[in-house]
């Protein structure tokens, strides 16, 4: 993750303008300016971390959006915290250095984007876990949180999942509204392999065996099984398993931890699950400030 790219820092502004962090009225109330502090970010339960990236960068954005030189400010965090790694309940992820009234006023925003982002690569890592063994990879979807799809998708890899699309323009889902306005499987691929950008692959989205075989016989390059069984899943691989050309086969659709294993173990490719962005929980964690 780029927390220095355009998109990143524009998100990360938009936050602190959200919560006018730079006229933060109690801080500015209650603190004297010069006042140092130093702040400890604890997990508050086991989870997995994601985000850290986001702490230093967020003291940037603030002091850029400030207009005013702030004092030196210092972000350390211990070798074996990095994204991706397990945390547990009490273990400290980070400890700011800095102006104590920066700290205030950063400290929801900071805190907001470590725990959603954690959030996510905790639930992906448990569905990772329960496909372990299996081929099946974990894919998330495009049910992310407006304006931080970026943010979203990079907590899910934290997690040890992978991305789908990112946007639209990643590639060719034909999903169900647009078989349907195209007049049917058929017609639909036959536009879809006319008007396609360059070498994109076209995934057609299936609801029932039938329907495979119309995809297939239409030249559909991947399938997206969508709130099928097991059992059919399974007999979709098998159909796709005897064609002279491989079809990459994704399912979605009233997928959870509890049934998430017997999908994987019809010997699909992929699992997409949008809950992992679109319902996530954040992860409880907390900011300790002292005086310096």
């Amino acid at each position: 993750m780029d927390w220095n790219s355009r998109r990143i820092t524009a998100i990360l502004e938009n936050a602190l303008l959200e919560d006018r962090a730079t006229r933060d009225a109690t801080s500015y109330a209650c603190i004297d300016p010069n006042q140092r502090a130093v702040a400890t970010i604890l997990a508050k339960q086991d989870c997995i971390l994601a985000g850290i990236g986001c702490v230093a960068r967020i003291l940037d954005v603030y002091a850029a959006l400030d207009g005013a030189v702030t004092a030196h400010y210092e972000v350390t965090t211990h070798p074996e915290i990095f994204d991706g790694v397990r945390l547990h309940k009490g273990q400290s992820v980070a400890v700011i250095r800095h102006n104590a009234r920066v700290i205030l006023s950063c400290e929801r925003v900071i805190l907001n984007f470590l725990q959603r982002m954690s959030g996510i690569a905790t639930l992906t890592r448990k569905f990772v876990e329960a496909v372990h063994g299996t081929k099946a990879r974990i894919l998330d979807t495009r049910k992310t949180a407006p304006g931080m799809r970026v943010i979203d998708k990079f907590a899910v890899r934290c997690g040890g999942g992978q991305n789908h699309r990112l946007d639209l323009s990643d590639g060719v889902l034909m999903k169900n509204n647009h078989i349907t306005l195209a007049g049917g499987i058929a017609p639909a691929l036959e536009r879809a392999h006319r008007n396609r950008r360059g070498s994109q692959p076209i995934e057609v989205e299936v609801r029932t065996l039938d329907q495979l075989e119309q995809a297939l016989a239409n030249g559909a390059e991947a399938i997206l099984l969508d709130n099928m069984t097991p059992e059919n899943v399974r007999e979709a691989v098998e159909r796709c398993a005897k064609l002279e050309r491989r079809i990459p086969l994704e399912c979605s659709g009233g997928i959870s931890l509890e049934n998430v294993r017997a999908y994987a173990e019809t010997g699909v490719d992929f699992i997409s699950i949008g809950l992992l962005t679109h319902s996530t929980q954040a992860v409880d964690m907390s900011m300790r400030v002292v005086a310096a």
